[in-house]
């Protein structure tokens, strides 16, 4: 298990991480989510031993780690631009950290092909690093994480190079990967939709301050703030409520509303009606759309909001 303690980090007296614990147990994957300066990538050095914090303790396995240089650790990083070494081969960039730590040549290229094959890459451990793709690049990285068998698995920002269709790929193929290790896994992420395809909780980071902590569904339900709901994706927040996409009504017996923007999209369209106190904005699916004429701009649309269904906080 991965237990951080209270943890406090300020640069030049402007508060990193304030006072911030957290669990991750073993075969556990919690994705720390939050925007771009909130502490997400300080906390993950923090852990690494990359820095040390003014206050707090970092323990893993039941140890306290702390003061512990980052090579006595025992963790795996993976970064989001690889780091892989270019002068060197996929299979001896995955074998490098095994001849650092004494493993023979041949034993650690043995390895290093075997680590490669089971991350989709079986006969390309010759291959250089500009010969590979950005999604091979990232395997390349995932196998040499995995190879020492770490007792910590961070992951900084590890898909944001990559385009869509790859990135929702490699996600499923980490996330089956990851279910497989007795390992606690940090995921450090601003996208939502990835931490919550790969994370079995997530921690929500604002101000260096962890403000909710839950499984994806259980953030989703019942965000803790305005802030949380606008930041997971609601479009309809007010100062004490969200009205989650469910909790619309269409069709006969709701009120007429003016329809002021229409956006087609693949699987339906974006719509913004006049609601009570201000816009609504509509995701309609194909099947919505089927059951009624298409919405128009400066049209009308029947559409009301079930009171019973509001997040409220």
């Amino acid at each position: 298990m991965l237990e951080l303690r209270d943890l406090a980090l300020a640069f030049a007296g402007r508060r990193v991480l304030d006072g911030l614990s957290l669990q991750v147990a073993a075969g556990e994957t919690v994705a720390l989510l939050g925007p771009s300066g909130e502490g997400k990538s300080s906390l993950l050095a923090v852990i690494a031993g990359l820095l040390r914090p003014q206050r707090g303790q970092v323990w893993l396995g039941g140890r306290d780690i702390s003061r512990l240089p980052p090579e006595e650790r025992q963790l795996a990083m993976m970064f989001q631009d690889h780091a892989l070494f270019p002068h060197l081969d996929a299979a001896a960039n995955v074998a490098f950290g095994l001849q650092e730590r004494g493993v023979p040549r041949a034993a650690a290229r043995q390895r290093a092909e075997a680590a490669l094959a089971a991350v989709g890459l079986a006969g390309r451990g010759a291959a250089a690093c500009h010969q590979l793709s950005g999604g091979e690049q990232q395997r390349v990285a995932l196998a040499r994480a995995l190879i020492g068998e770490p007792a910590l698995f961070l992951l900084d920002e590890p898909f944001s190079s990559l385009d869509t269709h790859l990135k929702q790929q490699l996600i499923d193929d980490l996330r089956q990967r990851l279910s497989a290790m007795a390992v606690p896994t940090l995921l450090v992420t601003h996208d939502r939709h990835e931490a919550f395809a790969l994370a079995d909780r997530v921690a929500i980071l604002q101000h260096g301050r962890l403000i909710q902590v839950g499984t994806p569904g259980e953030v989703l339900a019942r965000p803790a703030s305005a802030w949380v709901a606008r930041f997971v994706g609601f479009d309809n927040v007010t100062a004490d409520h969200a009205i989650p996409p469910a909790a619309f009504r269409l069709g006969d017996g709701q009120p007429l509303r003016t329809v002021k923007l229409v956006e087609p999209r693949v699987e339906g369209c974006r719509v913004v009606v006049a609601g009570d106190g201000g816009d609504w904005v509509l995701s309609l699916s194909a099947r919505e759309l089927a059951t009624q004429p298409y919405p128009q701009r400066g049209g009308q649309l029947a559409v009301g909001v079930d009171a019973a269904a509001l997040l409220r906080w």
